[in-house]
């Protein structure tokens, strides 16, 4: 392709259950609460407890935290008749992150795009690099009718898409991000230096990595750009079949290896099986659930909206400096990406506590504008993959943390739903002293050994390839 530009610990029990379905006796992980290891010490310096909120921040904003800022401007259409799909070439954003030492061979080049793409063949990235683009979608419609003469949906790859003899890509892994984020993050060394490197489970080496900016952030297309709030009420729906859409016109991939997502990604993830059930061989949801956004999680999400669009500085959307309405946003955003325990650790008096507010505070107003978010957090309006989880054909676990506030356990909600999986699992971390709630999803050395599960679970051989599961 020319592109452009765990053992389980003893804090833990396993509970067998019935399976149903059709499936495998299920297990789901049951936590106890931890007690072992080192308490923080109470005298860490003030940069040490700085560093560590922004850790737990690895969800939601705190992805957007860890991603380069979006750069404005949008892409303009061609003249003449267009394709459908156009992928072009972007120039790697300032001071990527790298792969660690020890990281994965530079990638092979693969096969150009199919016909209905055109590619802008970008330089050839260094050893390991990752390599970003942009797909353009000509005259996008979206689920309510609209209409985007452009839509861009930007990503970044490692690796090389490999196929079988049959054409089937065997090695495509996409992986996405949270609500205000973007694929980049994903870079960060707590993943990247977990997962993508030699000999690792996604090796880079061995896999094709995929990264894309979901519709509204990023790099991709947002309302920011200059159509404010005529620009689409896009949902997820929308944002899932376009990725779809980036897999089979743009990169000319016709199956994945693995889905696998974060927060928001998680809920793409279950949107992903559903829709499309026959062109992954797993699942891997994280910090999600399969239902409808209600209760305290929608409330808060409403509260969010409503923050930026009753204060008189929003201006309908039409603002030339960001409201103060949107930190009244964020106020609501720490409080669901928080983590008790830990924020308790690292700001333990009241001095380190308002300082700590203070700088993600303006982290956060630094990196995101008050429309976007608007759209981010009412993407998720139609959600609720329940009444179709019986179509998902592959192996999928479903992974939350104890601590994680948006989506607490004693809601039961993924107990039940998980039966209506014909091959799924449920597995529940315990609340430890490494678990960052919600942003636990961010850390694969807390859950990566379920992940190596699944990837086994999920394994076809060369003669099953092509074949359905049952």
């Amino acid at each position: 392709m020319r592109h452009a530009g765990f053992r389980r610990p003893s804090d833990q029990r396993i509970v067998p259950r019935l399976a149903t379905g059709g499936a495998a006796a299920d297990q789901r992980i049951v936590p106890r609460l931890a007690t072992g290891g080192a308490a923080a010490s109470r005298t860490r310096g003030r940069r040490r407890s700085l560093a560590g909120a922004f850790a737990l921040a690895g969800c939601l904003a705190g992805l957007a935290l860890l991603a380069a800022p979006p750069a404005p401007g949008a892409a303009t259409a061609a003249p003449g008749p267009a394709p459908t799909a156009t992928m072009v070439a972007t120039a790697p954003s300032p001071a990527p992150p790298s792969i660690p030492a020890g990281g994965p061979a530079p990638p092979a080049g693969g096969p150009a795009p199919p016909g209905g793409g055109r590619a802008g063949a970008g330089p050839a990235p260094p050893n390991g690099a990752p390599s970003e683009a942009d797909c353009t979608f000509h005259d996008f419609r979206f689920a309510d009718g609209e209409v985007l003469p452009e839509l861009r949906l930007h990503y970044i790859t490692l690796g090389s898409p490999d196929r079988d003899e049959a054409g089937e890509v065997r090695n495509a892994v996409l992986i996405l991000h949270g609500t205000t984020g973007s694929g980049r993050a994903f870079l960060a060394n707590t993943f990247a230096g977990q997962l993508f490197g030699r000999g690792q489970l996604l090796d880079a080496a061995t896999h094709y990595l995929i990264l894309p900016d979901g519709i509204g952030t990023g790099k991709s297309s947002r309302p920011s750009e200059g159509l404010r709030m005529r620009f689409p009420k896009y949902t997820y729906d929308d944002m899932v079949r376009a990725q779809h859409r980036l897999l089979t016109e743009c990169l000319g991939i016709n199956h994945l290896r693995l889905v696998m997502g974060t927060s928001m990604g998680g809920m793409h993830t279950w949107v992903w099986g559903t829709t499309y059930p026959d062109f992954m061989d797993a699942l891997l949801p994280l910090a999600s659930l399969p239902v409808e956004i209600a209760g305290r999680n929608r409330m808060l999400r409403k509260m969010i909206v409503d923050s930026i669009e009753s204060d008189p500085e929003w201006r309908q959307g039409e603002y030339t400096t960001q409201p103060r309405g949107l930190v009244s946003a964020i106020h609501v955003l720490l409080f669901m990406v928080s983590s008790p325990l830990q924020w308790q650790k690292e700001a333990p008096t009241r001095e380190p506590a308002e300082a700590l507010l203070a700088t993600l505070i303006k982290r956060y107003s630094s990196t995101l504008d008050a429309n976007d978010v608007i759209y981010q957090f009412e993407a998720s309006r139609d959600y609720n993959p329940l009444p179709h989880l019986g179509k998902i054909r592959v192996p999928l676990f479903a992974i939350n943390s104890a601590d994680d506030q948006i989506n607490p356990p004693e809601l039961g909600i993924l107990d039940e739903a998980i039966h209506r999986v014909p091959h799924g699992r449920y597995i529940l971390l315990p609340i430890t002293s490494q678990t960052r709630g919600h942003g636990t999803h961010s850390l694969p050395a807390i859950w990566g050994k379920y992940l190596g599960e699944l990837l086994v679970a999920s394994q076809r051989s060369p003669a099953a390839a092509g074949t359905k599961l049952p």
